[in-house]
């Protein structure tokens, strides 16, 4: 079916007023051209308004770039995805430093080095901020043995991109511009903020609205979750994940399943090379969503009909209106239906929740679990750097089976799918928000 864009204008509007979206930015690839359309203001403290060809943080969406530049050096023969981490950085160390021998590049870009990764560390802006991330990892620990889960892992993508850096003896950044932006014609893809200043650009916004206390993450962390661009620019390079030789001889390949999920609800079943996995409506979707500090990216494709879709926004209830239009965009386009996120069930679930309270603690988040009358919630604290500038949160959880529950906060429509492990050999884990979350206490 034929893109109506005037209509689709007027629904990105609407949808962003309904979830107090400051500003939107929707483009997708379909019936063989790129569309797209804007909404709202790039910042409500001066109420620029979003236009095509504004830049917004595309956040962790950055990752998959990280793991495509990874993959075209793997094709070149300059290093196998397999090799261990070691082998190219001999100065790789953790506070297990089995485990760091033991972690290949596979590792890093699916999430199961087993690193409690979540280390947002300024190491400067200099060059060598990438070599001195890595070797701030030197005291990381491990949330499981190197292989054994899955569990999102922001530093293991910065040593990612530390190995591209030694590779092609260069800046991550320049590598970036080199093997992608260039062969893509990208022109309105930027990593650091003197080159995003001189487009119009998005800041993020808190939940009620207000311009957020900082503009962007540091330079340390750019591999993870640096990238800015147009919605436009992200389709064209989602594009060429289901072209054989645009990028990548065989970009099939990063769609292959490498691990299942513990936590199957929020957002994927499996997780391939760069990319989340899931199935709609009996065809595959490949997916990466993005949040930084009061803006967040989605970027989905699906490869059986070649469409292609970019959301950008910087603040408001992101995920609900996210959900809600490509829910509204994949039906008109495809008779396609998005699957709803696990809810409450239809009938109480009665669950022995004691063995689930107590203290779960990572880099980054603190988690307190307790219970009252039989129900549990659960209660998020940020630790270290992101203190002020990532929330609390608190949910009162609701069983769905003996170890899935779900819950949300005041104000959010969409529910939070939280799942409990207890393993046999006494180990506890609380799967939530990708991340796997060992019990202390």
């Amino acid at each position: 079916m034929k893109a109506d864009m005037e209509h689709w204008a007027s629904r990105l509007a609407a949808l962003a007023a309904e979830a107090k979206v400051p500003g939107a930015s929707l483009a997708f690839w379909h019936d063989g051209q790129v569309h797209k359309c804007a909404a709202g203001v790039l910042n409500t403290a001066t109420s620029a308004p979003v236009l095509t060809d504004s830049l917004f943080q595309i956040g962790s969406i950055t990752k998959v770039w990280t793991a495509t530049q990874l993959m075209l050096l793997s094709e070149q023969g300059r290093t196998t995805l397999d090799t261990p981490v070691i082998d190219v950085l001999p100065e790789f160390r953790l506070g297990d430093q089995q485990a760091a021998a033991a972690i290949t590049l596979r590792n890093l870009l699916t999430h199961t080095s087993g690193i409690d990764g979540d280390l947002f560390l300024d190491t400067g802006r200099g060059d060598d901020c990438l070599r001195r991330y890595v070797a701030a990892c030197a005291d990381a620990e491990q949330t499981f043995p190197v292989g054994d889960s899955h569990s999102y892992c922001n530093s293991g993508f910065v040593i990612a991109g530390r190995v591209i850096e030694q590779l092609t003896a260069t800046t991550w950044d320049q590598a970036l511009r080199d093997q992608i932006c260039a062969p893509l014609g990208l022109t309105h893809t930027w990593t650091l903020p003197e080159d995003v200043l001189r487009f119009a650009a998005a800041v993020g916004h808190d939940e009620h609205g207000a311009v957020a206390p900082q503009w962007g993450l540091p330079r340390s962390v750019g591999p993870a979750g640096l990238i800015c661009a147009t919605a436009a620019d992200v389709v064209t390079f989602g594009r060429a994940h289901l072209t054989p030789g645009a990028l990548l001889a065989d970009p099939a390949a990063m769609r292959q399943a490498q691990v299942d999920l513990p936590n199957p609800y929020a957002g994927g079943r499996q997780w391939g090379i760069g990319w989340s996995l899931d199935e709609w409506d009996g065809r595959q979707v490949v997916s990466h969503t993005g949040d930084t500090i009061g803006q967040h990216a989605a970027l989905w494709a699906l490869p059986e009909v070649g469409t292609v879709i970019a959301v950008l926004v910087n603040g408001g209830d992101s995920v609900a209106f996210q959900h809600h239009l490509v829910s509204e965009l994949l039906q008109e386009l495809h008779q396609l239906r998005v699957p709803a996120p696990l809810g409450p069930p239809a009938e109480p679930v009665e669950v022995d929740v004691d063995a689930f309270t107590g203290v779960y603690e990572r880099a980054g988040s603190q988690i307190h679990v307790t219970s009252r009358d039989g129900r549990l919630c659960l209660r998020t604290e940020p630790t270290g750097i992101l203190v002020g500038l990532a929330q609390p949160r608190t949910l009162d959880l609701t069983a769905v089976d003996a170890t899935t529950f779900v819950g949300r906060t005041d104000g959010d429509s969409m529910w939070d799918a939280v799942v409990f492990e207890n393993r046999p050999d006494g180990r506890s884990y609380l799967h939530y928000s990708g991340r796997a979350t060992p019990k202390i206490s």
